[in-house]
């Protein structure tokens, strides 16, 4: 279940418990107080010796259950535990942990999160790992990582701590020896917004096309023709769009920023105008694909990538593919260093899980980072957008879309936007 509908679960059935609880209690108070009107209740008019079916005495509403449902905030044992059991297995259910533990690729992700299925932080907590030994959350993020393991099956028990309700068991995750490129289960509890983070050290993608630019590229909406289409990407960095204006220029389609891997920590963060551009584009008409920001080092940093942007587009419909964005960081970041190989492992490892997740997978890189830093030859089965800042590129390879300018203009956009067309297969 996801977490967002297993919170929402979880506290809709504390709420019920809670209600019958008042219920039951405010019931038995009544039907006590009428059995014993010694005990201090006060008798019902016209029941005091005479026939209990004679009620034209009556006062109206009178000894009726469940007139007044607030009687049990009279009740000063209701939120007793010790008193009511039902409110102390609330209670309990609260401060209870579960973990949630997957594996990409000869590794475990243990995250301890709460009853209502969200990461808990700010607490040293161990897990042991059977015949392994123990394991800390260094960082307290509720997120204990473990690499290099062998296949095969492993138990993992979370130590008792303090205030915390433990499970009783252990449980039982088997390691898998490769990559499977499939959606990680529960991504959303790394899904970071920048409130979170330090976005100006994480946030450094810088776009490798610039040094190739010459000066020749068109500022404008292109003219097309046949099944060519005119359209923008964009992110955080183009500010409040006014989408209908943006459609009434001319544009045909945009590709938009879901979220980044930070450069520093590795975070996985969302675009924080990322729903608000989704449902600016749907409410103008404007088709929509997406695209993430790598940061990726390996194969299973790519599948929790890909995974990520799954989880973000799920309420959305997509016509464009979903991208994965390589290029460099400043220099800094920690993927600029990647060979060839690894960095197109990354691509391959992104695309099969976009495309397993039934999505349409590709790839964003400028003309010098096609040539020198991916084996492009290995990705011609993707979705190829080329980023080359001229009149006419000079790639020389296949591709489906071209970013011609990061300095264009359109109304309905304050500065500059990056514009492209977009050719078909």
């Amino acid at each position: 279940m996801d977490s967002k509908l297993r919170k929402t679960a979880i506290l809709v059935s504390l709420a019920a418990i809670l209600l019958v609880t008042a219920v039951v209690i405010y019931t038995n108070s009544l039907s006590h107080g009428r059995r014993n009107p010694a005990a201090g209740a006060t008798p019902v008019p016209g029941t005091e010796g005479g026939d209990e079916g004679d009620t034209q005495n009556s006062q109206p509403g009178a000894g009726q259950i469940g007139n007044d449902l607030s009687a049990f905030l009279k009740d000063y044992t209701f939120f007793d535990p010790e008193v009511n059991p039902i409110l102390e297995a609330a209670q309990d259910a609260v401060h209870r942990l579960s973990l949630v533990v997957t594996s990409v690729e000869r590794d475990l992700r243990i995250q301890i999160v709460d009853f209502s299925g969200d990461l808990v932080r700010n607490q040293s907590f161990f897990v042991e790992l059977e015949g392994m030994g123990e394991y800390k959350d260094l960082d307290k993020d509720g997120v204990i990582y473990i690499g290099n393991l062998a296949a095969g099956d492993y138990y993992v028990e979370l130590k008792p701590i303090e205030g915390y309700k433990v499970p009783n068991n252990p449980t039982r995750v088997q390691v898998k020896d490769k990559v499977a490129y499939v959606v990680i289960e529960d991504i959303s509890l790394l899904i970071k917004t920048e409130a979170d983070i330090d976005a100006e050290a994480e946030d450094t993608a810088e776009a490798e096309a610039l040094e190739d630019a010459d000066q020749t590229e068109v500022k404008n909406l292109q003219s097309v023709t046949g099944v060519s289409r005119v359209g923008i990407d964009v992110s955080k960095w183009n500010g409040d769009i006014d989408w209908g204006r943006v459609r009434n220029a001319g544009v045909e389609f945009a590709i938009i920023r879901a979220g980044y891997r930070g450069s520093v920590t590795g975070s996985l963060v969302e675009d924080p105008h990322f729903a608000e551009n989704m449902k600016g584009a749907a409410a103008s008409g404007i088709p929509v694909g997406v695209y993430f920001f790598t940061q990726a080092v390996n194969e299973v940093e790519a599948v929790e990538e890909a995974s990520a942007v799954i989880q973000l587009v799920r309420e959305y419909h997509l016509e464009y593919p979903v991208f994965i964005d390589t290029e460099g960081a400043g220099g800094a970041g920690r993927a600029d260093g990647l060979d060839p190989e690894t960095r197109t492992l990354v691509c391959e490892a992104f695309c099969r899980t976009i495309e397993n997740a039934g999505y349409t997978a590709g790839v964003y890189a400028s003309r010098n980072w096609y040539n020198n830093d991916l084996h492009v030859d290995r990705l011609d089965r993707y979705f190829i957008w080329l980023a080359e800042y001229r009149s006419t590129p000079l790639y020389q390879g296949d591709y489906q879309m071209w970013q011609h300018t990061s300095k264009g203009t359109i109304d309905g956009i304050s500065g500059n936007v990056d514009m492209n067309i977009y050719y078909g297969r």
